[in-house]
């Protein structure tokens, strides 16, 4: 059970995580209501300070998978296939995904896996380790393009985020639809791309989603892996 230090807050705490410079970029919000009051992002090391932080978050979106094939290939999973085809034209940031046999053989280079997964496997270790059933009603999987589809109203983005077209693109949603999100955006911190900053919002975003449970969820019928863990997207 997932429980607090010190008193009762008068709000809730939600949290958007992705990975950048070699650690994990949290932008949190406030929740209170129909408040929604979004903070300074920051770094954190590890996925365990993310889940050790106090207060505690009552939600989290990460950009980073939950739940794994079996085995040592890569593979797509059901929540993929489907993101994939959701996003359409946007649907190849949607990536094939090791078998946690990987994890446990504690292997630092996968064979046919894109580059940059490759480079994220550290950080995908980093939450593989931590997670287990319980801490769903916490974790939620999610991906910055899933959540920028949704708060489109069922669109996917035109550009690229790594385009200056597809950031302003971003950008200009996120200020139309959540007040204060310029907070995250507009935050400078070392090691942090504008990109990372845009993910982080949309992300956290969706982890208010996640928290009142009005989030939708890919697949509608949920697959669990080895371990028991739901692989899904929320957003």
């Amino acid at each position: 059970m997932i429980t607090r230090r010190g008193p009762e807050l008068p709000y809730k705490l939600v949290a958007g995580v992705t990975p950048s410079a070699r650690q994990w970029l949290v932008a949190s919000a406030k929740v209170s209501g129909a408040t929604f009051s979004p903070e300074e992002p920051r770094l954190i090391p590890t996925f365990s300070m993310v889940l050790d932080e106090r207060p505690s978050f009552d939600a989290i979106v990460i950009n980073a998978p939950i739940g794994y094939p079996v085995g040592t290939d890569l593979g797509f999973r059901t929540c993929d296939r489907e993101a994939r085809a959701l996003l359409g034209s946007r649907g190849n940031v949607i990536t094939a995904v090791p078998g946690r046999a990987v994890f446990d053989e504690g292997r630092t280079f996968v064979e046919g896996l894109d580059a940059v997964t490759q480079v994220l496997l550290p950080r995908y270790r980093d939450v593989a380790s931590e997670m287990s059933p319980y801490r769903q009603r916490q974790v939620y999987e999610g991906n910055p393009e899933l959540s920028f589809f949704q708060l489109n109203g069922g669109v996917p983005m035109v550009h690229h985020k790594f385009r200056e077209a597809g950031r302003l693109e971003r950008r200009s949603l996120l200020v139309s639809k959540l007040n204060g999100i310029e907070r995250v955006l507009d935050a400078e911190i070392e090691g942090v791309r504008e990109h990372h900053l845009i993910d982080a919002a949309v992300l956290v975003w969706s982890a208010r989603r996640a928290f009142t449970h009005t989030a939708r969820r890919l697949p509608f019928e949920p697959e669990w892996d080895s371990e028991g863990l739901r692989m899904e997207f929320v957003m």
